[in-house]
Formats: structure tokens, C-alpha cells, sequence
């Protein structure tokens, strides 16, 4: 029998743990004559048993398992319990098609390189080494046809040799329409010949030439060591606490985040993780009219996570977690240092020179960065959370890698995309969105949300020069009030509320949600990705806390033909003040690609922030101490 060793109910599984899981499902004879396993992770405890959890306490173990059976290429859930064998508790029926594994990638591209008809299409064009074809399996979508099919809409790339960027060769007007199930080509959609580019597009230093000489070293040295201490996956850093999680699906997850404020600890999140993402493309030919991407749920970005490495991804004192993952027979193996963990100087904190004496009281902030990146076929994801001394919270993504491609004949300029070279190569418009679910206990569970805007009184006795302005918070009490959009030019925010919990001022408790660069979809409501995406249909959701409800587009976005998720739960319009809240974030990036682009993209940066306002009685990093060196004072 296994015996489980573990500090905390929120410690990930281990290796062991899972192959246990994974022995005892076979045990119970349950599993489909033909399956595949899409993710094993924790089960985790009910959020009353975390918070109560002191040290030495017993702890229950168990085991969320998502499979595939095949066919017909539907999806459930189980929870296995460990060590005790016993299987079933809360498995879910079938839902829907599950992501596509890493396995199926491969497999993909040998059954298309099997078909004769994907063969003489290839040979149309004058293609006939399929060693230098790649081919990545897009998901289908939901567009009525096909049903009750898990299918691919596979796309192709040509080398021009084995070490060649492919994406600068794309296959246009060529897509396999390949059953997963049964790893075979149900027909080939040829929307005619388009001559592949041929010009390259390669990015590493032998193919770049002459390299910058002026760039001397950055060394970054931390004699003494980091300042953060590390208890498992427990972590704390000046006045910080919280723990690390990962999931294939949602990769880097951040628990029981608190600040430590006059000797209390004070929760502010108690899970946030990225829901959802989804990127929707622009352009109505036949090769890109359906690329709508969920990253998350079609295709767990997490377990599409690097193996990061020490000053590529990383600069610093660091320290590394590793990832536990399965793979499709069951197997669990180890990711190392998929999540990366260092504390970097982030420029001036706070300043003020007062001219009158001569001297400057200045500090120099530093933050907490805890980072992982994935690669999904051509795109990279890198997934930022910051913490800061003021007691802000922000997260970042950084967009990079290579564009997906098409092609034009030469001479012809895209409607809908950017040429990056004379050879027809170009980049279809797109978007990115994501979602983050921010379980959010300000000072506690019961919080309230408010939406906050800036108004100017109109002219007259209360406002008579016209310069006054003011904000304005409003109640969000129920679901349905909570689905809004950014405004920039009225100052938008939303401000989360512990009723019960005032400040020195007798004003409540709070911290606010500030949006950073966003934007709205440009898809139709009539589109099946707006409907299938809902989420990305508003920027923010308030819900009421529910164990259950996890991801934006619901458990199985793959082919789902639209309503899971957020539009679902929030169409009984349930109370949301006074309660435990979970808010809902989309942010999007707008991809109008650059020739600059190409041929592999410089990095994008986009976020929001959670800012304390009145959760603190005034500065909380005034005790930062002044830089080394210093007296406390920096003289003029």
C-alpha cells in the first residue's frame, strides 16, 4: 500500500502517487478496452479543509483523472482516492471530446503522410519528400459537420531541409480532415494549388550572420543567496506567503496567496490560474477561416510546458520547480524546472527629493517573478506572475515564437493579413485571449465587487470652474451585473470589498482589478467561436465561489458547439455581494502582424494588475530598507 508523505493537502502528486492512481483504475476493471489518459493531477481538497489545515493534521489524498476512450473519442472523470483502492468517487459521465494529447501530434502526421490523397495533393505542388513535411493537428472546431467525430483539421509546412523553419513554407489550400480516434484521414480539403513560398525564414545565428559585438555582459549576483525561502512548494518572500501548483491544463497555479501585515497574515487569493485562452483568427480563406485555437482546453498548455534553462529563460539567483505529469498510457513522468523562480530589481520604488534640505529619501523595489513557459506548435506562451513590496499582484503573458503562416500567389496582397516577404509568405489578423479565474478572499471569504468609473459633475454650483471630477462605485450584486467591459477613458476598475474588515480610515478593506492593454473580438455573435468562446465576449465575470466551476469554456471545449462555462453558470443570475467571489478576467492581444514579426516575434507583453486600495492603512513599503551602500539617505 502506498504511503503517502506529504505537509500540506495542497502539495502536488507525486510520481508515485500517480502510478498508484493509475493501478488502482486498472484494478477496478473501469477503464475502456481502449483508452488513453489525458491528465492525472490532485484532486484538491474542499477549500474549508485548506484553510483549516494546521500542521500535523491528517491528510486525504485523491487523485483527478481525465481519459479519453477510443471510440468513440469521448471524455470522463474519475477520482481515485489514495492510498485506499477505492475508484468512482464523483466520475462525471461523458462530456464531450478531450484535448489533443502530445502523442496524437505524431500520429497525426504519420496518418496524413499514409494517405495516398494527402500524398497527390503534396504532389500538385511539387512535394515529395514527406521527411521535410511537418504537420500540426488543429482542432476542428464546431461548425455542424462531422458529429460525433474527434477530429483534426490538420495544416502542413515544407522544409526545404532537415534544418529549415518550415512556417516560412506553408502548404496553402491543403487540410486533412484526420479522425484521432482512429488515426486515419476521412478526406483531404484541396482549395487549389497555391505555389509554396521558398524563400527562408530561419532565425538561428548561422542563418542570421553577423552578430551584435557591443553587448557586454549583465551578470546578475546574489552573494548571500536569494531572499525568498522555499518549504516544499510553500513559499515566502519579504511579507509574501503562498504555494505553487501546476496542472497539464492550466499550468502554473498560485495558492493561499497572504500578505504578512503587522504581524498578521492577511489572505488575498486563494487560487488563480489561467481558465481559458483562445485565439481567434481573422481571415475568411479556406486554410484559416476555422484556426480557433483553446490552448488550454484543447490542447493543456501546461503539459506543452519547457524545460527552462538557466540564462535563457531565467537571470539570477533561481530556483526550479518540476512538473508531474502523465503520459497517455499512464506513465507519469517528470517535467524538470518547468516553473522558474527568482527575484529581480524592477527600478524605483518610491522617491522624494526635497529641494529645500538637499536630500532624497529613494527605494529601490524588487519583485518576486514565478514564470513558466509553453510552446504550442509555433507559438510560445511565457505565463508571469509578479509579486511586489507594495503588496501588488500582477500577471503577465509574453507572446512570442514564430506567426502561423499562409501563402498568396506571388503578386497578390492579403485582404485580411500582412505579407512578410515578396514570395507570398504572410500572416493572417488574429487575437489572443485569455482568461484568468482570481478566486479572491480579500481579508477573508466574504467579499463584495464594485464597479469604479471617474465622472465630471456637469457645470453649475456643485462643479462651477469645471474641473471637478469624482469616482463612482456601484454595487455589482448579481451575475448578471458583473459581465462588463473595459473602459479606459472612464477610468474603469473593479474593486473587491471586505465588508466586514475596515481600515484605519473606517472605510472597508479592498484591493482593485486594473485592467492593462485589452481589447474586444472582432468575431460576430453569430460565429460559432463567439459562442463557443463566450467568455472572450466580456472582460469581466463575477461568479459565486463553486468547486466545480474551473474553466471559462467549460470541462470539454473541444468541438463543443458553444454555452459551456461562464454563460452556463451565470444564467441563474445568482447573488454574488456578501458572499466568497471568484472574478473572471479576459484580456486580449490584437495581432495586426508586422513585417517585424517575422521571422520569429519579438515579445509581447500583456496583463493586468491587483492593487491594494484602503487594504493598508498607508504605505506598506515604507520599511524597505534604503540601497546597500546607503546611509538611509542619497545626497544631492
Amino acid at each position: 500500500m502506498l504511503e503517502t508523505q506529504v505537509r500540506h493537502p495542497l502539495e502536488p502528486l507525486s510520481e508515485e502517487e500517480i502510478a498508484a492512481a493509475v493501478a488502482i483504475l486498472r484494478e477496478q476493471k473501469i477503464l475502456p478496452a481502449r483508452h488513453r489518459f489525458v491528465q492525472v493531477t490532485l484532486d484538491e481538497p474542499p477549500k474549508h479543509i485548506v484553510l483549516g489545515y494546521h500542521d500535523g493534521d491528517p491528510i486525504d489524498r485523491a487523485a483527478s483523472i481525465v481519459l479519453l476512450a477510443r471510440p468513440p473519442g469521448t471524455g470522463w472523470g474519475t477520482v481515485v482516492t489514495l492510498p485506499a483502492p477505492r475508484a468512482g468517487r464523483g466520475r462525471a459521465p461523458p462530456a464531450g471530446p478531450p484535448p489533443i494529447t502530445l502523442e496524437e501530434f505524431d500520429e497525426c502526421e504519420r496518418a496524413c503522410k499514409a494517405s495516398p490523397e494527402y500524398r497527390e495533393a503534396l504532389r500538385k505542388r511539387g512535394i515529395t519528400d514527406l521527411d521535410l513535411v511537418i504537420v500540426d493537428p488543429w482542432s476542428a472546431g464546431s461548425y455542424g459537420e462531422d458529429e460525433g467525430r474527434r477530429l483534426s483539421r490538420a495544416l502542413s509546412w515544407v522544409r526545404l531541409n532537415p534544418n529549415d523553419n518550415a512556417y516560412a513554407h506553408p502548404i496553402e489550400n491543403v487540410i486533412a480532415v484526420v479522425d484521432l480516434d482512429r488515426m486515419e484521414v476521412v478526406r483531404i480539403e484541396d482549395y487549389g494549388v497555391v505555389p509554396v513560398p521558398m524563400q527562408p525564414g530561419n532565425y538561428t545565428p548561422d542563418a542570421v550572420g553577423t552578430l551584435r559585438t557591443d553587448l557586454q555582459p549583465l551578470d546578475i549576483h546574489q552573494p548571500d543567496g536569494p531572499s525568498f525561502t522555499i518549504d516544499g512548494h510553500a513559499i515566502q518572500w519579504q511579507k509574501w506567503h503562498l504555494r505553487l501548483g501546476f496542472t497539464p491544463r492550466e499550468g502554473l497555479v498560485l495558492h493561499t496567496v497572504a500578505y504578512e501585515d503587522q504581524g498578521r497574515l492577511r489572505p488575498i487569493l486563494y487560487r488563480a490560474a489561467l481558465s481559458e485562452m483562445v485565439v481567434p483568427y481573422g481571415d475568411p480563406a479556406p486554410t484559416h477561416q476555422r484556426k480557433n485555437a483553446f490552448d488550454a482546453g484543447e490542447y493543456n498548455i501546461g503539459a506543452l510546458a519547457n524545460a527552462l534553462e538557466l540564462g535563457c529563460d531565467c537571470l539570477g539567483e533561481i530556483r526550479y520547480f518540476d512538473a508531474v505529469l502523465v503520459d497517455s498510457a499512464g506513465r507519469p513522468f517528470t517535467l524538470r524546472n518547468a516553473i522558474c523562480l527568482h527575484e529581480e530589481d524592477y527600478g524605483i520604488l518610491w522617491k522624494h527629493f526635497d529641494f529645500r534640505t538637499g536630500e532624497a529619501e529613494v527605494r529601490r523595489s524588487r519583485r518576486l517573478v514565478i514564470s513558466s513557459i509553453s510552446t504550442v506548435a509555433n507559438y510560445e506562451y511565457g505565463f508571469f506572475w509578479y509579486l511586489y513590496q507594495d503588496g501588488t499582484i500582477q500577471f503577465e503573458v509574453k507572446l512570442t515564437g514564430i506567426v502561423s503562416t499562409g501563402a498568396v500567389p506571388p503578386g497578390e496582397k492579403p485582404a485580411y493579413g500582412q505579407l512578410l516577404n515578396a514570395d507570398g509568405l504572410y500572416a493572417p489578423n488574429h487575437q489572443h485571449f485569455f482568461n484568468v479565474r482570481l478566486d479572491l478572499d480579500i481579508d477573508g471569504p466574504v467579499n463584495q465587487v464594485y464597479e469604479v468609473h471617474t465622472e465630471a459633475p456637469p457645470l453649475g454650483p456643485e462643479n462651477p470652474y469645471g474641473n471637478a471630477f469624482r469616482s463612482r462605485a456601484t454595487l455589482l450584486s448579481h451575475e448578471s451585473e458583473a459581465q462588463q467591459l473595459v473602459d479606459p477613458l472612464s477610468g474603469r476598475y473593479w474593486k473587491i470589498v471586505n465588508p466586514t474588515v475596515s481600515n484605519s480610515l473606517g472605510e472597508p478593506v479592498a484591493y482593485k482589478l486594473m485592467p492593462g492593454e485589452n481589447v474586444r473580438a472582432f468575431a460576430l455573435p453569430e460565429s460559432s467561436i463567439a459562442k463557443r468562446a463566450a467568455f472572450m465576449t466580456k472582460h469581466l465575470w463575477v461568479t459565486p465561489y463553486a468547486p466545480d466551476e474551473i474553466h471559462a469554456a467549460g470541462a470539454y471545449p473541444n468541438q463543443h458547439p458553444g454555452g459551456a462555462g461562464l454563460p452556463t453558470w451565470t444564467a441563474a443570475d445568482r447573488l454574488i455581494a456578501d458572499t466568497d467571489v471568484v472574478l473572471w478576467y479576459t484580456f486580449g492581444a490584437h495581432h495586426i502582424v508586422r513585417p517585424e514579426d517575422w521571422p520569429v516575434m519579438p515579445v509581447n507583453y500583456i496583463g493586468f494588475m491587483l492593487k491594494p486600495i484602503g487594504f493598508f492603512d498607508c504605505n506598506p513599503a515604507l520599511d524597505v530598507p534604503p540601497p546597500a551602500g546607503h546611509d538611509g539617505h542619497c545626497h544631492v
